[in-house]
């Protein structure tokens, strides 16, 4: 039987990074599922470089297959190929445009201000990029009586997501592994709902919110509604910490439409700012990629909508005009929605609002994505409500500003979807592990697995 062991995403959301190996005789062959970066408290550890060696052996790993480019999956690849890492990089074909994207920004913050290092960094990566088209087999290995094929199936997380099905041979036994990565909600703006393989024999799955449901499409878009007209009536700006890939995007999409649907003045006179340059390259590319949208999205370009490109969308990209749009939203009164990075607040450009805004009632803060412990972003979203502080570089900034959150927008699958994504598996799965969620979640998901019947649901730590 082949070997599963996990170097990530155990004790938490971030750091995803898993291997499957096979043996024949002396003769070791394998593969790395995601090689991502630790954030927050995950694994105790912070998203310095000095955390992100690779403390594993991979003298046997013969290629890494990436489920998506979110930087908690992907983020430690260079330290991957510094550690002597030789061999291909598989992932979807619109993974394979945003990798490079996604890697050198990161390299940028976290690893050199050196440009022509990055160059030969992201030559290196892009050498070695495979890009597989959904649905299609891709033979990895084949070293004496051991085998393997992967299959990426679309993950409806973010563009380029996949859950990786692997075909294990190993002498006389053949077995179907499946990795989930993250999976996405049903019905989320922009992207196709992940359909489950015919046949799993062993799962790997992810439990973000192993623990709860999401609202509903109209639920949380008349919320979103909601939020936004309450906060705007004063004229005050409303703060999305938001993930380059992915949230941005389906925000984008989400105010486009009520803007269409509602009109009147406050809909029109609102203005929506993308304060990311890479989150504005993400948009870029989301509109280049239309063939991987799903059948709503692409309906609406056909009417001659613009979803992620209409008139009120400004796009900030220099730090000069960053700075301007931060003063000048502090001193006006003109209703505007910022979306700015980092998704959970420890850093990028949404720290300068943040420190400005979070101590005036007239200002509104929404949270759309998972919050990982250990991070500002958790600790606005808990401590806000009860008129608290948060730390930022150093300080404490009072939190007088309201604080929102809407589910459903995490692009992360909720308990039931989950579940459905397992249940709906033909062949099922003989043995269940649980990943990349905090305690508590993994441990509701996991009663929830063994009610159901699965009798061999692990939960494990890291290898």
């Amino acid at each position: 039987m082949s070997k599963i062991l996990h170097h990530g995403a155990t004790s938490g959301v971030t750091g995803s990074c898993h291997e499957l190996s096979l043996e024949s005789g002396a003769q070791k062959s394998g593969i790395l599922i995601d090689c991502g970066l630790f954030q927050g408290q995950d694994e105790g550890r912070g998203a310095s470089a000095s955390d992100l060696s690779i403390d594993f052996p991979i003298d046997h790993i013969r290629a890494l297959v990436v489920t998506h480019v979110h930087i908690d999956h992907v983020g430690r690849i260079p330290y991957l190929l510094a550690a002597g890492f030789d061999g291909p990089i598989i992932c979807s074909e619109p993974s394979a445009i945003m990798l490079p994207e996604i890697l050198e920004d990161a390299l940028k913050i976290g690893f050199t201000r050196d440009r022509g290092l990055i160059e030969r960094v992201l030559g290196l990566i892009r050498s070695r990029l495979v890009p597989v088209p959904y649905g299609r087999w891709h033979s990895v290995f084949a070293e004496g009586d051991c085998s393997l094929s992967v299959r990426l199936q679309r993950a409806g997380h973010i563009l380029g997501s996949a859950y990786v099905e692997c075909d294990a041979h190993e002498g006389e036994i053949e077995e179907r592994v499946v990795f989930s990565g993250d999976l996405g909600a049903p019905h989320a703006p922009l992207l196709p709902a992940p359909q489950s393989p015919e046949r799993a024999d062993r799962l790997v799955i992810e439990s973000t919110y192993g623990d709860k449901d999401h609202e509903g499409r109209e639920t949380r878009r008349y919320r979103l509604k909601g939020v936004l007209e309450h906060a705007l009536e004063d004229g005050g700006t409303v703060l999305v910490p938001a993930f380059s890939i992915g949230r941005t995007q389906e925000l984008l999409y989400e105010i486009e439409s009520l803007i269409h649907e509602f009109g009147g003045e406050l809909w029109n006179n609102l203005e929506i700012v993308v304060d990311s340059p890479l989150a504005a390259e993400f948009t870029r590319i989301y509109r280049d990629l239309k063939p991987y949208w799903d059948s709503e999205a692409t309906d609406l370009v056909r009417q001659g909508r613009h979803p992620l490109s209409f008139e009120q969308l400004t796009v900030i990209n220099s730090h000069q005009d960053h700075l301007n749009a931060v003063d000048y939203l502090t001193r006006s009164h003109r209703p505007c929605v910022v979306l700015a990075g980092s998704g959970m607040c420890a850093g990028g450009r949404i720290m300068n609002y943040l420190k400005v805004m979070l101590g005036d009632k007239r200002n509104d803060v929404l949270f759309v994505g998972y919050q990982a412990a250990g991070t500002p972003g958790r600790d606005i979203l808990k401590y806000g409500p009860r008129g608290g502080w948060v730390q930022l570089d150093g300080d404490r900034y009072d939190i007088q500003a309201r604080i929102h959150q809407v589910s459903g927008y995490s692009a992360h699958a909720g308990q039931s979807d989950l579940l459905r994504f397992i249940k709906s598996i033909s062949q099922g799965p003989s043995e269940i592990r649980i990943v990349h969620g905090d305690k508590s979640a993994k441990h509701i998901f996991k009663q929830e697995l063994d009610r159901l019947g699965y009798s061999n649901v692990l939960i494990p730590a890291d290898s």
